[in-house]
């Protein structure tokens, strides 16, 4: 993105009056929002429908949005292979006098909730050997792909230049962070983007061509906090996250962590440091060598 674009105000849905909202999705996809039922984050509002579907709705900056456009859950609907919700219809209109876009798409109706309530999760879900499985197989199904979306993982699209900066002010010892394979991904493989215990992969507005990994890492990452569930994470997603590009992206991941905005209170803050220093001494040359 260009920094001539104008800078978005910040709002807070979760205390945003967002009545006219609703009944501007109710009327353009003719449907009924549940509003007793409605999920309100802080970019981003959800509800079941009386159709028995549910609905997307998010508002975004203009400088989040990048040339590609911004249609990343109406896109994903060609996938093959990838376990999600089916894609029925979407709507988007610009915020009257403001640099905002605001989208709303209406998909199928999952019956099993988000893994966890948050990105990451506290305690073990138990999930079963075909949850598992169905990860494996979607993930190994959307590397397989190609598009020409760019993946923008907390709405910044990645790159390469991205990469070697955040991993130079996080690690500034790493000599080389140049990424060798890039691959599509979902991009924001959190706990709350994964149902269970039947699988699903919702949430795909930011997908695109990622380093390989990354999906992988930050949902290890997520895990870190129960060492059991990581260690599942690493084992089923073992030749991604051992690969060199994996282990770039785990430290991409753990950057946000331990880096310059770290607190004391995140607990994932201790497996990340021991991950990091792991990491980071397996990425290093070998003496003499």
């Amino acid at each position: 993105m260009t920094g001539s674009l104008p800078i978005a105000a910040q709002v807070d849905l979760r205390r945003q009056p967002v009545e006219d909202v609703l009944a501007r999705v109710e009327q353009a996809l003719h449907v009924r929002l549940d509003r007793h039922a409605l999920v309100r984050k802080r970019r981003s509002l959800g509800s079941r429908t009386e159709q028995g579907t549910w609905v997307r709705i998010e508002r975004r900056g203009f400088e989040r949005i990048g040339p590609q456009g911004w249609n990343g859950t109406e896109a994903a609907a060609v996938l093959q292979g990838v376990t999600m919700p089916e894609w029925y219809q979407g709507v988007a209109w610009r915020e009257r006098g403001e640099p905002v876009m605001w989208r709303a798409d209406e998909l199928e109706l999952m019956t099993s909730p988000s893994v966890g309530r948050s990105a990451l999760v506290l305690d073990d879900p138990g999930l079963p050997d075909a949850w598992w499985e169905a990860l494996n197989g979607s993930l190994d199904a959307l590397a397989a792909q190609r598009t020409p979306r760019l993946a923008t993982p907390d709405t910044v699209t990645i790159t390469q230049e991205q990469v070697t900066q955040t991993l130079a002010e996080a690690f500034p010892g790493l000599a080389d962070t140049e990424i060798e394979r890039w691959a599509p991904a979902h991009a924001d493989l959190t706990w709350a983007n994964v149902m269970g215990p039947e699988f699903s992969i919702i949430d795909w507005e930011d997908w695109g061509m990622a380093p390989r990994g990354l999906d992988a890492a930050t949902l290890w990452g997520n895990a870190l906090a129960v060492p059991t569930l990581a260690d599942r994470v690493r084992q089923e997603r073992r030749a991604d996250l051992e690969s060199r590009d994996g282990k770039l992206m785990s430290l991409f991941f753990l950057s946000k962590i331990v880096g310059s905005s770290s607190y004391e209170g995140d607990p994932l803050l201790a497996p990340a440091r021991s991950e990091a220093e792991r990491l980071v001494g397996e990425l290093q040359p070998t003496p003499g060598r």
